[in-house]
């Protein structure tokens, strides 16, 4: 084992060095990267000052946005069952620590999660030393599991999803992953295809549990506060009673087909009005120059302003280039298009709108979400399309037939009540591996 660990920091130390300049790069673009930038080190200095002591700590992981919303309601109902615990939660994107700056309790401590060399893992544990650890999804870092296994930290993998290609990808370096993935003392999947790709990766039997997916529960939260889209979008010049697309988390190339369509669809609904929301947020310079090369008379969300000022002239589309305010838009849509779907590989969450009952359309690639995206279009609650010709048939179908969306938005919103209950599950799962810990220690201390 040892040898695996030295092949693998010297590996990683290389890769590190060598990609360094393009992850900084990312993180300048998006902006915001000096706060907390000694933090991905491990050094939390100004943090602790201000931290006074606290009990046993439960450490919770979400890589960004998406598992964030996730975090939430899973913390939620944790933080019931465990009152006796002080609780931390990571992230690795700005955007992440954007959404956890807004949303966590002020209680919570709230940080950048470190990188995986072994002196900053090392730091970030000794500033924060965890009861447990609990990671959303399957970002697996093996500095840090290997530290908190040293450390006899009790770690859990909760909505873990694994795809094929992951699967493949892990299975290559057996040696690497497959003590790591036998190291969690829970498990919670959602669904049994990934309960099997992961016991083949190494996961125990004992440790394994269908739990379901989280997000179907965190997508029927109520939503906090937040811009008020409908009152936006009149400001804009918006009639009442036109019908809204949100095109979310789109990516590259998707913004310029859904420009054109509905640039073609105005002909025969000229009130159509396209609110584009690129997944990242950065992207606003280029996706602009896209949309003024094909004549769209469009505005930005950061050139109006919050309360909106109105807009000068007739307008077509609201281009989102801001964090957090997806969902606000999702409930003002007559029609939804999920992104990554149709240029890209992999898709976005559908579930989010689904739960807001909205009719919504994604492309063929939805790898990501396959068994998410399966299960609406078996219950009636989604279309999925080819390419962007049928993706422009389909929505001018929808267009023209309001009860047909009504429909889709009612089964779509069915689909997500049906598969509510994993935070339940995964919950218990956790304080099972708890009390489990619990017991252990007390037989140990009798002894």
């Amino acid at each position: 084992m040892n040898g695996v660990r030295a092949c693998y920091n010297a590996v990683f130390a290389g890769g590190f060095l060598a990609l360094s300049p393009y992850y900084f790069l990312r993180l300048v673009r998006r902006g915001g990267w000096r706060s907390g930038f000694g933090q991905r080190w491990g050094r939390y200095g100004e943090l602790l000052k201000r931290r006074p002591s606290r009990p046993p700590l439960v450490w919770m992981h979400a890589v960004s946005v998406g598992e964030v919303n996730v975090a939430l309601a899973l913390l939620e109902t944790l933080r019931e069952r465990l009152p006796d615990r002080a609780w931390l939660m990571s992230t690795t994107t700005t955007t992440g620590m954007a959404e956890l700056e807004r949303k966590l309790p002020p209680d919570v401590d709230r940080i950048y999660y470190p990188i995986d060399w072994r002196s900053c893992v090392r730091r970030a544990l000794a500033a924060f030393p965890p009861q447990a650890f609990i990671l959303l999804e399957a970002e697996i870092w093996p500095n840090f599991l290997w530290e908190l296994a040293d450390r006899g930290v009790p770690a859990f993998l909760v909505n873990a999803r694994m795809s094929d290609r992951s699967s493949r990808r892990y299975g290559r370096f057996g040696p690497l992953f497959r003590p790591l993935f036998a190291g969690f003392r829970g498990v919670g999947v959602q669904n049994r295809a990934d309960a099997e790709r992961l016991r083949a990766l190494g996961v125990r039997d004992a440790a394994l549990r269908i739990t379901g997916n989280l997000k179907f529960d965190a997508a029927c939260r109520p939503m906090r506060p937040g811009v008020d889209a409908p009152a936006l979008l009149r400001a804009l010049g918006v009639a009442p009673g036109a019908p809204i697309l949100v095109a979310g988390s789109t990516h590259a190339g998707e913004e310029a087909i859904l420009a054109e369509a509905c640039g073609r669809l105005r002909g025969r609904f000229p009130d159509l009005f396209l609110v584009l929301v690129p997944r990242h947020f950065e992207r606003g310079g280029d996706v602009s120059r896209e949309l003024a090369a094909r004549g769209v008379r469009f505005v930005r969300r950061t050139e109006i302003g919050d309360p909106p000022r109105p807009a000068h002239g007739p307008l077509s589309c609201l281009l989102v280039d801001t964090t957090g305010e997806l969902t606000r838009f999702y409930a003002a849509a007559d029609l939804v298009f999920v992104g990554k779907s149709l240029t890209a590989e992999g898709g976005q969450n559908p579930i989010e709108p689904g739960g807001l009952g909205k009719a919504m359309v994604f492309g063929p690639h939805m790898e990501n979400f396959a068994a998410i995206a399966q299960a609406f279009l078996q219950g009636g609650g989604a279309v999925q399309v080819r390419d962007a010709a049928e993706l422009e048939r389909v929505l001018g179908e929808l267009l023209a037939d309001p009860r047909r969306c009504q429909i889709l938005g009612e089964r779509a919103q069915a689909v997500v009540e049906s598969n509510r209950g994993a935070v339940a599950r995964t919950a218990e799962m956790i304080l099972e591996g708890l009390r489990g810990d619990t017991g252990r220690h007390r037989s140990a201390t009798a002894g």
